[in-house]
């Protein structure tokens, strides 16, 4: 006789169901909400024999859940008025503080013709196809971050680009967590760029350090056929806090997608990329930089999923391990059998500088068509011995030569974004970061 071995329910699982149960939900995404949490009442929070989180085990590093956030009160929009993540970008900014859409800190007067910015509520009521797409990830995949936010699914905010049109000013989604006691916060922002329009997205996390909150964000895109969509994304959680969150994208035919993330914050953090090549000849470069510290442990996971022909993919990604810190990296090609003349290549470095630092890289293909060019890579390594005798042969002293060597090391990334202004404030944090190391 087989039995079923069924796991007992963690308290954070516990903690999580009993408090999202209890949230009202609005009637156009009730069921949407009701769904998703019975998901995770049945399935959980994933641990280590779950491939996709083996890496990770939220079973362990989430032991409690931190309480629901409140709505945010003038002091807590008065900290989060200090915050200067990528402050001088010259971007339009959409600000949620502790997960609440905060009006007084966001620039929406004035939008370019074919803009339209809306909070969640708002769109909800004037788009009776939006509960669809807030659904938007494989029925048939659970995961268990996506199911948490929606069963949270409250806050958020919907960014409509009409086809056609060319917004030039950077849209910057701000999320901030004040205060001094542990929170959980939830958000959601859904960005919709119709057929030959363009736009650059910016998206920012940042919060106070020695504070155990917890964070769970979602970014929804979908690009229509002939598009240009840039998408930079900065995590600069505190140093207690856990930061989970995903970018779910799906292109059209022809259209073109450029993605950075840069990530230095967070005692525990996880972003997951589904990104769908839902049409033909479609152009995606998908890069990222990650800088660590203490006992930091980041998991970037990837899956590029080429469904149609022509298509052409690059991942890049870079990775700086300090102290006894943990990175991940878990990169997943696809091409299904109608996808031929698929060009796919991904590679991800990792640079360790603390003796105890731990890198695990998992770059994978899986191919079923056979008329394609895909290639992926992994490194793992110390600083160059003879570069940095080099440059010390020279003058300079080790902490600058160190910092150089490692600035080159992770600059290729950095230096994907197309937007001029926002790739020097991102290498301007960057360097914040290396300046740091050099005076420890």
């Amino acid at each position: 006789m087989n039995a079923e071995v069924k796991m007992m329910r963690t308290a954070a699982e516990t903690q999580y169901s009993d408090a999202l149960s209890a949230l009202p939900a609005p009637e156009p995404i009730r069921a949407l909400r009701e769904k998703a949490l019975r998901l995770f009442a049945e399935k959980g929070l994933p641990h280590r024999r779950v491939e996709e989180w083996k890496y990770t085990d939220l079973r362990v590093l989430l032991r409690e859940m931190a309480p629901l956030a409140g709505k945010p009160d003038a002091r807590a929009i008065a900290e989060a008025n200090k915050n200067d993540v990528l402050s001088d970008i010259g971007a339009r900014e959409i600000t949620f503080v502790n997960g609440a859409f905060a009006a007084e800190l966001s620039k929406l007067k004035g939008l370019e013709q074919g803009l339209r910015i809306s909070t969640l509520a708002d769109a909800l009521k004037s788009d009776p196809t939006l509960p669809q797409l807030l659904a938007g990830l494989n029925p048939s995949k659970y995961d268990a971050v996506f199911a948490l936010n929606t069963a949270a699914l409250n806050e958020g905010v919907v960014i409509d680009i009409a086809p056609g049109a060319q917004i030039a000013k950077p849209i910057h989604i701000r999320h901030i967590v004040t205060g001094t006691s542990p929170v959980s916060v939830f958000g959601r922002a859904v960005v919709k760029v119709g057929k030959k329009a363009q736009a650059t997205i910016v998206q920012s996390h940042a919060g106070p350090d020695a504070v155990a909150y917890q964070t769970n964000t979602i970014l929804q895109l979908s690009v229509a056929d002939d598009a240009e969509l840039d998408i930079v994304r900065v995590q600069a959680e505190g140093d207690k806090a856990i930061h989970l969150s995903m970018t779910i994208a799906a292109a059209g035919a022809k259209s073109r997608f450029r993605s950075f993330a840069l990530t230095t914050g967070a005692a525990v953090s996880r972003h997951t990329v589904p990104f769908a090549f839902a049409g033909k000849d479609i152009r995606a470069l998908i890069s990222g930089a990650t800088l660590l510290r203490g006992k930091q442990h980041t998991d970037m996971t990837l899956e590029v999923d080429h469904a149609q022909p022509g298509g052409e993919s690059r991942e890049l990604f870079k990775t700086v391990l300090d102290d006894e810190s943990r990175g991940v990296f878990q990169g997943l090609i696809v091409v299904r059998p109608d996808a031929q003349k698929t060009d796919g290549r991904m590679m991800s470095a990792a640079l360790l500088l603390g003796e105890s630092a731990e890198m695990d890289n998992k770059p994978e293909l899986e191919i079923f068509a056979d008329d394609v060019q895909c290639a992926h890579g992994a490194t793992t390594g110390a600083l160059d011995d003879d570069l940095l005798f080099y440059l010390r042969a020279r003058g300079i002293p080790k902490k600058e030569a160190e910092s150089l060597l490692i600035q080159s090391f992770f600059g290729e990334a950095i230096e994907t974004i197309e937007n001029q202004k926002i790739r020097d404030a991102v290498m301007s944090r960057a360097s914040a970061w290396l300046a740091a190391r050099a005076v420890k």
